[in-house]
């Protein structure tokens, strides 16, 4: 097993059964972090093992230099904070101390990056992992598990394992957790057509204002073969952040922006004290968010009323949304951060395209303002917790024309029908995307309407009102069905001139 090759899948494999570890105890929503963090320190620690040795080798067995070298690492660690030492400790009655420690070890040493990423996860906890005696069982189990794979570079099989080992479980983990796994996740076929919708460039600051665990912009990040960008995020539960943060590094990204914090009440990407702007915006924020204005409400009682002038960014003044439903607070919020020539995608419920009152206003001023580029109806049950279907909305900045495009692609035959989840294919999303880029009419697929139109129908965006699906039913043949019912007749009365005669035979 030293010298072992891993695949991707191989390597995906063995994590999963990992999870085996915690699966009886706590939900996937838990036991996650407990996986992540451990894959984390397990990739780094192999990481610095290899490049030491390659560096005694190249020093001629010269341990002072090849210390001071292995310094300039990503990441370095101590003694105590390696997944080596945790191993030979496994067997230690405190060694879901020591884990803690050798956590808070890596943050320390690593602080420029690491400050509070890594010991949000208590290896200690009762409350999660049981007395002292099912607790280190527990993680003796997690750290043999852990050590039958290599994640030394030389011993990987593919480009970007650990990242997209780290994607796979996050998928996996969403998918078990249900409701709670689309907070953190956002399926990749989905990400993938965003970031394939709004076309990133070389040099593009490139923002998502409620990132989760980060996948979306690691999607569009990866659609620059230079990969220069620069990645800025913000999350409001902690924990995702962390996630985020880990995914980032995992994936070769050092130098992203996330920021922990309410985006709505207390948006944390400012530059000369106004919203940054970035050129490119996409977002999976959560569905109808209640009480999204709630972090303005100060120490009001429970009659708090928002109001645009509570803002100091200026957001709100399109129109304040209904307190039960904070989409069009996001998307108010991203257009404002949208810079000159930017594009933005975003997912969200079909709600938006119709709602009237304040929705309606909003929504008629972002169409007026000739800031809506393509409305794209999605399958339902694509997304974790929710089968409703969603819409994706895409948004420009100095738009080159007046007119806005509907995609109709929820359509049976569009996408895979799953028995738990549906998804959207490669070749779904190509025809999504070719639609896109010729922004023409496709007959039952997409429409592309006049302003005037869409005012005639008092700014709603419901699809079906733009892009006709209906399928014409053949024309009955009323002889040939009149033949039909004459056919019938004929056999039942034969079936009942059989049964009769039986019956007779029996003497009934």
């Amino acid at each position: 097993m030293q010298n072992k090759h891993w695949t991707q899948k191989e390597v995906n494999e063995t994590l999963w059964q990992a999870c085996d570890t915690f699966r009886k105890t706590l939900d996937s929503s838990q036991y996650k972090d407990y996986i992540l963090v451990m894959l984390f320190l397990k990739y780094v620690s192999d990481v610095r093992d290899e490049n030491y040795e390659n560096l005694l080798k190249k020093y001629d067995g010269d341990v002072e230099m090849a210390q001071r070298q292995i310094k300039l690492d990503r990441f370095n660690l101590n003694e105590i904070s390696s997944f080596g030492y945790l191993y030979e400790n496994r067997n230690a009655q405190d060694i879901g101390e020591k884990i803690n420690k050798a956590l808070e070890s890596i943050e320390e040493i690593n602080k420029s990056k690491l400050r509070g990423v890594l010991t949000n996860v208590d290896f200690n906890s009762e409350k999660n992992l049981g007395n002292l005696k099912n607790r280190n069982t527990m993680l003796k189990d997690l750290l043999e598990d852990f050590n039958k794979l290599s994640l030394r570079p030389s011993r990987l099989v593919g480009e970007d394992v650990i990242g997209n080992a780290y994607e796979y479980l996050i998928s996996n983990f969403a998918s078990d957790a249900g409701k709670k796994g689309g907070e953190f996740f956002t399926p990749s076929e989905v990400s993938e057509l965003l970031s394939r919708l709004v076309k990133p460039q070389e040099n593009d600051r490139i923002y998502d204002p409620t990132c989760g665990s980060g996948s979306l912009l690691i999607k569009a990040f990866n659609k620059l073969t230079s990969k220069k960008a620069q990645i800025y995020g913000q999350e409001s539960k902690g924990q995702n952040v962390s996630l985020a943060k880990m995914n980032m590094f995992l994936h070769g990204i050092d130098d992203a922006k996330i920021a922990w914090g309410d985006t709505i009440a207390n948006p944390l990407h400012i530059e000369n004290g106004k919203l940054m702007k970035f050129q490119v915006v996409v977002a999976n924020p959560p569905f109808s968010l209640d009480k999204w204005a709630s972090g303005f409400s100060g120490e009001s009682n429970g009659d708090f009323k928002m109001e645009s002038s509570l803002d100091p960014y200026k957001r709100f003044d399109w129109g304040v949304p209904p307190k039960s439903k904070g989409d069009y607070a996001f998307v108010q919020h991203m257009l404002h951060s949208l810079a000159e020539g930017g594009r933005m995608g975003v997912v969200l419920p079909h709600g938006v395209l119709f709602r009237g009152a304040s929705e309606g206003r909003i929504r008629k001023e972002i169409i007026d303002l000739n800031l809506l580029d393509a409305v794209i109806g999605l399958p339902s049950n694509l997304f974790f917790g929710t089968s409703i279907p969603a819409t994706i909305l895409v948004f420009k900045q100095n738009r080159n024309r007046d007119k806005i495009l509907f995609i109709d692609a929820s359509q049976d035959g569009m996408y895979e029908k799953g028995k738990n989840q549906n998804k959207l294919r490669e070749e779904d999303i190509a025809r999504i995307l070719e639609a896109y880029d010729k922004y023409e009419n496709i007959d039952k697929f997409s429409y592309v309407a006049t302003k005037k139109e869409i005012k005639e129908n008092d700014y709603n965006l419901n699809i079906p009102r733009y892009v006709d699906t209906f399928e014409e039913e053949e024309l009955v043949d009323l002889e040939e069905v009149k033949k039909n019912i004459e056919n019938i007749k004929a056999e039942l009365q034969e079936v009942e001139d059989e049964m009769i005669r039986h019956l007779k035979e029996l003497g009934l």
